[in-house]
């Protein structure tokens, strides 16, 4: 008797996993044939003026094609681009879990990473916190930015900015980071030319 309960029970399970195997996921995107079909639809998404549905879609690539770096490289672009650099980093870095020597995912990350630390020093420098081993810290980052840029100077004297005004009495002005421009182009170094 229990063997005629187990066998529809089985065969009503083994029904419901073909269907769920089958149909949309999550989010109602389906799952593209190819990693080119899924960057079709992307970039019909995003021509739509829709990049919640293309980060969906994105998504869904990138678990269906879990060695493929194209949908995780596409994703930080367009999270740079929207300068939501801690979602980019992320992203690209998944990308480079992928393949190592990508250009534009090292690009991406090397580049939020320093306007996220831009950001972060302005804000202590208007709050006069930026001290000790802080201060030090990011007087070595300059340093060491200079040398891999090969230039004397990060930021040209023509595109200086303003100084803080309200600085501690003693202290010099610092320099407040430009702000964070959307590049021209997909190349996240524009901004550092």
């Amino acid at each position: 008797m229990r063997v005629q309960v187990l066998i529809p029970s089985l065969i009503c399970v083994a029904m419901l996993s073909a269907c769920a195997g089958t149909g949309p996921v999550a989010g109602g995107a389906r799952t593209a044939s190819t990693v080119a079909a899924a960057m079709a639809e992307v970039d019909a998404a995003v021509l739509a003026g829709q990049n919640d549905k293309a980060y969906a879609l994105l998504k869904s690539a990138g678990t269906a094609f879990p060695t493929d770096k194209t949908p995780w490289v596409r994703m930080a672009q367009m999270r740079f681009d929207s300068t939501d650099y801690g979602q980019a980093i992320v992203d690209a870095l998944e990308a480079l879990e992928r393949d190592p020597d990508d250009t534009l995912a090292n690009s991406i990350v090397a580049v939020s990473g320093l306007r996220v630390t831009s950001k972060a020093l302005a804000d202590l420098s208007q709050k006069n916190n930026l001290n000790g081993n802080v201060r030090t810290e990011a007087q070595e980052l300059a340093r060491l930015l200079r040398t891999s840029l090969g230039e004397e100077v990060l930021v040209a004297n023509g595109a200086r900015p303003a100084a803080r005004a309200k600085d501690a009495p003693g202290r010099k002005a610092m320099a407040a980071p430009a702000p964070a421009a959307r590049p021209a182009s997909n190349d996240p170094f524009g901004a550092l030319k």
